[in-house]
């Protein structure tokens, strides 16, 4: 059976071209080296040197070896250097879902940080809303989840990132703008822009509107956050998104947020991860610029 000996050993020997100058570089004493080899041809039935020529010359089976040990063992080597950093902690991959479409926006600047700090972390990005990601994360499918709905799982942690509160984003002339907080029936009669998401997905339906049982006049939907801006500015419709988008999104002066209900509609953002994992030094170091990035400003 070959196993890396084996191929540094022929490696050294036909560099070499002698088999005592191969036994010290290895270490080894001429005979040791020799009986390894003798070993090796006994157990595959083939000769991998012509004996008794000076230099040695390798057989065609030894130069088949040869060629295997010089393709193999730099990428053995540069395995084995991989898996010391991701012992270490230096290194890794971070494949993550999100279960939230603005989470674009201010995904990129975060990961653009992350990687200035952890380049060697192969690091991709899947729509979680697109399949069912909390599975995948405990198939070790993917590695990290952001999502704002976590469940009682012993084999995923859910690590807080930052609290937000959902809004309604419409322009300042806009008669609900004179209104301290927006009640779901305020919507009735209002277009509702939104992001191509499943109702139950989102926050403005689940927990705001479906409890109090109130349909909006329309629902229209947008795939960028800049056009959803855009459409609310122009007075074609309301918004409800999360307050760190307008922080973070450039928009029009013009428009302004209300909080949906008395009370405001809060909630939190997590990353799920393994629990096995949930120490990893880069893991948490995306965690901690994540929760910095989106810490609101202070207020004087």
């Amino acid at each position: 059976m070959i196993d890396r000996k084996h191929l540094r050993n022929l490696l050294a020997m036909a560099d070499c071209g002698s088999l005592a100058k191969a036994a010290g570089q290895l270490h080894l004493t001429p005979s040791a080296l020799s009986h390894q080899v003798k070993l090796l041809e006994d157990y595959y039935g083939v000769a991998l040197f012509h004996r008794h020529t000076k230099p040695l010359r390798l057989s065609t089976a030894g130069h088949r070896l040869v060629a295997l040990a010089r393709d193999a063992l730099p990428r053995f080597e540069q395995a084995e250097r991989e898996l010391a950093r991701i012992a270490a902690g230096d290194a890794g991959r971070l494949h993550l879902a999100i279960e939230c479409h603005a989470c674009f926006e201010w995904l990129m600047p975060v990961l653009e940080h992350f990687k200035s700090q952890w380049p060697g972390v192969d690091v991709d990005i899947r729509l979680g809303l697109a399949f069912d990601s909390l599975p995948a994360l405990r198939l070790g499918d993917i590695d990290l989840v952001i999502t704002s709905d976590p469940v009682v799982d012993p084999e995923l942690a859910f690590l807080p990132l930052f609290d937000y509160e959902g809004r309604l984003v419409l322009p300042a002339q806009h008669p609900l703008a004179a209104r301290a907080a927006i009640e779901p029936a305020d919507l009735a009669d209002q277009v509702l822009i939104t992001y191509p998401v499943q109702r139950s997905r989102m926050d403005v339906f689940r927990y705001f509107l479906q409890p109090a049982g109130v349909e909006p006049a329309a629902v229209r939907q947008a795939e960028l956050t800049a056009i959803i801006l855009l459409l609310v500015a122009s007075g074609q419709g309301v918004a409800a998104l999360p307050d760190w988008v307008m922080r973070h999104t450039p928009h029009s002066g013009s428009l302004v947020t209300r909080p949906l209900g008395a009370k405001g509609l809060h909630r939190t953002l997590f990353a799920a991860l393994r629990t096995a994992e949930a120490e990893l030094g880069y893991l948490g170091d995306f965690i901690r610029i994540a929760s910095e990035y989106h810490r609101p400003p202070l207020r004087n």
